[in-house]
């Protein structure tokens, strides 16, 4: 909940401050000075080179520590090109000074920004998902930043492109690669009120602690509020390691998701925050329903927080953890059985196809599980390749048709592309029903819904190739249909035109639905929604498809209450490990 304060008023660039002729390196010319701090003093400066603006740290020479800290960063910049950096350009020094050359960003920090009221719900995470990638970047280059603040994030006026919002700076206390030169056990290097627990106690930082820092920051963007600052270092250093308040409870108005995903970040324990990537994702997931009115966060939400902060250190019991699986594990898994699946089918139904390597299906598990988006796409050229060589071009008209609305529906998150064929599988398990529970699981309403209706598509489509019935059945089609690309146009017509759509729509509103009428904190409530749940799936499920003329007899029935069952099971459990707050 924020408000609009018009008394702030923000500069583009600083206010003019110390002029200057000088001339470093031969070629820089300091124009005014910036800003200063602990380490050094950034200048306004001219390339006389390259005719360019851009920015000079000086650090004292005569100081050994600042000096060593100061190679520390042009080494950490050097191994890092990504847009959320800020660039290093060059690095040296005379018998003054160290200076460090790089990019000028012309805006200002994510602090003077939150202070000014100028963010919105939807800016800040859209923050969060670049600062995401961007440290992701510097790890994946064993480059820890280890001092994540505010201060240290900057905001272009102009970003070039989307992952260009930000820009991390200030590498100076980096770890790179595992080798810590700056520090011995037990120094403490950071920002307190944004330091991992870890990290203060002085035990190594690593990527984890990286990652308590960026959801700390996140939750005082989103609060108004950074839990660990007090009136003092000492006041501070007490409320380092300690657990925070949930941030819902806070900012109800907040996407659940994001809330989840900031409290277990910044959890005391390393091995409980989870990952980068857990982190980006429900950013991702919760982006459409964050709110995107700019301004600062009602005061009386920050009184409310100092409250809820008391109560919480009454009560320092650990919450518990929802239950979660890397998407891209998930992703992984179900190309692998797609894989799988297919060239079994492939093998089965064509008399000229020997018998495929299953390796192929790990292949595709890895090619998915690295690069969801290209991976998939692979995945699918490929399986389509196989069915027209095979002799079933059909096939590969059924599978383009149920991939397609998937990546329409789901464009920013690859790794959801092929969850829909669990659908299928747990056709063959006779479950199909359960799938709908499944993807009720999922954070945002607007992937539950998505994947709950592609789930029933994939199934529709699953049917005609499927030696046995996966929940519906069969309809009539001309026999050969799996042998031309007409044919697999002629299924796919016929499932439009019997209203597979519209079964589709209800699974996608169950999906949608679930948590709301599942998560109410009582179990036996919570018992009794799972079951009016998926007996209401169930039924409309049978009654919409009678209607359609869909053929349906005993065996179809015993299918619907077996993935009845296990629906109302998954649900149960769904509320059972992602409680409402």
């Amino acid at each position: 909940m924020r408000t609009i304060d018009t008394t702030i008023v923000q500069h583009e660039l600083p206010p003019p401050g110390e002029q200057s002729a000088t001339v470093v390196l031969d070629r820089y010319s300091l124009i005014r000075r910036l800003g200063s701090g602990a380490f050094g003093v950034v200048w306004l400066a001219h390339d006389e080179h390259l005719d360019r603006v851009v920015a000079v740290k000086r650090i004292e020479a005569h100081d050994p520590e600042m000096a060593a800290r100061a190679e520390r960063e042009a080494i950490a910049a050097a191994r890092l090109n990504h847009p959320g950096i800020v660039a290093l350009h060059e690095a040296g020094r005379d018998a003054e000074a160290v200076y460090l050359v790089s990019e000028l960003v012309r805006g200002a920090t994510l602090r003077e920004r939150l202070i000014a009221g100028q963010l919105s719900d939807r800016d800040v995470v859209r923050i969060g998902i670049a600062l995401c990638d961007a440290l992701s970047h510097a790890h994946q280059r064993g480059v820890v930043h280890r001092d994540i603040k505010p201060a240290n994030v900057l905001i272009p006026d102009r970003p070039d492109g989307e992952a260009g919002i930000v820009k991390l700076t200030d590498f100076g206390i980096a770890l790179i690669g595992g080798d810590d030169a700056l520090t011995r056990t037990g120094d403490v290097v950071g920002t307190l009120a944004y330091m991992a627990p870890e990290q203060a106690d002085g035990r190594p930082a690593g990527e984890q602690s990286d990652l308590y820092s960026l959801a700390l920051v996140l939750y005082e963007a989103l609060s108004g509020v950074n839990p660990i600052r007090a009136g003092g270092a000492a006041a501070t250093a007490r409320r380092v390691g300690t657990r925070l308040p949930p941030l819902s409870q806070t900012r109800p108005d907040l996407p659940v998701g994001i809330c989840e995903a900031v409290d277990w970040a910044v959890q005391p324990e390393e091995l409980d925050r989870g990952t980068l990537a857990d982190l980006r994702e429900a950013l991702i997931e919760g982006l459409d329903e964050a709110d995107t009115t700019a301004g600062l966060i009602d005061a009386t939400v920050i009184a409310g927080y100092q409250e809820a902060d008391l109560l919480e250190r009454d009560d320092p019991a650990p919450r518990q953890r929802p239950l979660s699986v890397p998407s891209r594990l998930i992703a992984a898994a179900a190309a692998g059985g797609l894989t799988a699946a297919s060239l079994l089918a492939v093998s089965s139904a064509s008399s000229t196809a020997g018998q495929q390597p299953m390796w192929v299906a790990l292949a595709a598990a890895c090619a998915v599980g690295l690069l969801p988006r290209a991976g998939t796409l692979l995945v699918a050229a490929v399986l389509g390749g196989l069915f027209v060589a095979a002799g079933l071009p059909g096939w590969a008209v059924l599978l383009g048709a149920a991939l397609l609305p998937a990546v329409l529906l789901l464009a920013r998150d690859g790794s959801s592309w092929l969850l829909p064929t669990a659908a299928p599988l747990l056709g063959m398990l006779g479950l199909a029903v359960s799938f709908a529970a499944f993807a009720g699981l999922r954070g945002s309403p607007r992937e539950r819904a998505a994947l709950g209706g592609l789930g029933f598509w994939w199934l529709a489509l699953a049917e005609p190739v499927a030696s046995g019935r996966l929940l519906l059945g069969q309809l009539r089609y001309s026999s050969g249909w799996e042998s031309s690309l007409s044919g697999g146009v002629d299924v796919v017509a016929g499932l439009i035109s019997h209203g597979m759509p519209l079964v589709a729509l209800v699974w996608a509103a169950a999906a949608w639905l679930l948590p709301y009428v599942t998560r109410s904190g009582v179990v036996a409530l919570d018992l009794i929604g799972s079951l009016l749940w998926a007996a209401a799936l169930t039924a409309s499920t049978v009654l919409l498809a009678k209607a359609l003329g869909w053929p349906l007899d005993a065996p179809a029935s015993g299918v619907l209450v077996a993935g009845s069952a296990v629906a109302a099971l998954v649900a149960m459990v769904g509320a059972a490990v992602h409680p409402r707050r």
